[in-house]
């Protein structure tokens, strides 16, 4: 191999067989072979470890009624090469969402020593030479971050991806999507990278840690690019793909102010909460203007109390809800079986 820095794919997987799949046959059919992939399994219900042991990807089962996190290594093959990859496969006790994925995988693949890691959800699926075009830019000075671009299943550019950040503009996302005049650059440097094609710099990991577990779910990629960017550059690198198959569902990710059944299916709705939590909570640390991040906070919070008096049959029981996610996210609380516990 010419370039010899070893790559990790870090794959945070729940409750997507069939998509998973997909992604790990990505993997191993990259022209620029991976060394290892780390496998989280974020103690998915729809029998994931069964598919994995019937398409060779793991050797054995773990064990059921776990108290703790169970990993185990396998070898597959890359098809490009059939030299060998690593396949850590962890199997979680309890579902920590993606940020605590995250958190595990990135923290076992640096402990292992990989001199990069590859993180990706389990919808994501590199094109063929995606880390080919990549590894181009290993050796760049002070990169710390390597992104491409993420493509919808249409074909068109998912640009919120990858973005630019106005510290003095908060709301309503701390990120903004970066230009589509950038995508027929070669490169450019970006602000922030969802954790579908990112590629992080295990010497840049060992400076600022791992991705916040807490957050559970949420914005803990652009945290995560916020504290990488304090060491050093991240960079776009627009002609290597990737391919995410499923954006987030409709009304999860839409704000407060529409919180009728129809648009957040209620067993869905207490998902939104780290959103907003997560977002207060990163405002509060980055912005460079208080009286606009504080203004847009109020502002944000009467639309969508609005929203519910309006139009929901639960007021009180949502109000409370919109209003401990903002608190909390100020506070820096992270509970994460709160909203849980709030809604139901």
């Amino acid at each position: 191999m010419e370039n010899k820095e070893t790559v990790c794919a870090v794959v945070v997987t729940y409750n997507r067989k069939k998509l998973l799949k997909e992604c790990l046959e990505a993997l191993i059919k990259q022209t620029r072979p991976i060394q290892a992939i780390y496998l989280i399994d974020n103690a998915s219900t729809d029998g994931t470890p069964d598919l994995l042991l019937e398409k060779d990807y793991i050797k054995e089962l773990p064990p059921k009624n776990l108290s703790k996190p169970w990993e185990k290594e396998f070898e597959i093959k890359n098809l490009t090469d059939e030299d060998t990859i690593k396949l850590y496969y962890v199997r979680m006790h309890e579902n920590t969402g993606g940020a605590g994925g995250f958190h595990e995988g990135v923290k076992r693949g640096y402990e292992r020593g990989y001199d990069w890691l590859w993180l990706m959800d389990d919808d994501a699926e590199p094109y063929i030479d995606s880390l080919e075009i990549l590894s181009n830019y290993f050796k760049k000075k002070d990169i710390v971050g390597l992104a491409g671009t993420v493509i919808r299943p249409n074909g068109s550019i998912a640009v919120s991806h990858r973005g630019i950040v106005d510290y003095s503009r908060i709301f309503p996302l701390i990120q903004k999507p970066l230009d589509l005049n950038n995508y027929s650059r070669n490169e450019c440097d970006i602000h922030t990278a969802s954790f579908v094609g990112f590629l992080i710099k295990s010497e840049a990991i060992a400076k600022i840690g791992y991705p916040i577990k807490d957050f559970f779910i949420h914005h803990d990629d652009i945290e995560y690019s916020l504290r990488l960017l304090q060491i050093g550059k991240i960079k776009l690198i627009p002609k290597s793909k990737i391919l995410h198959k499923e954006a987030a569902k409709k009304g999860i990710e839409k704000s407060f102010l529409w919180m009728k059944s129809e648009r957040i299916p209620y067993d869905k709705l207490w998902l939104s909460y780290y959103s907003k939590r997560n977002l207060m909570w990163l405002g509060k640390k980055y912005t460079t203007n208080r009286a606009r991040f504080y203004s847009g906070a109020i502002k944000s919070l009467i639309r969508t109390i609005v929203g519910v008096i309006l139009f929901d049959d639960k007021k009180f029981k949502r109000i409370r809800f919109i209003l401990n996610a903002y608190i909390d996210g100020l506070k820096g609380k992270f509970d994460n079986e709160k909203p849980k516990r709030l809604l139901y």
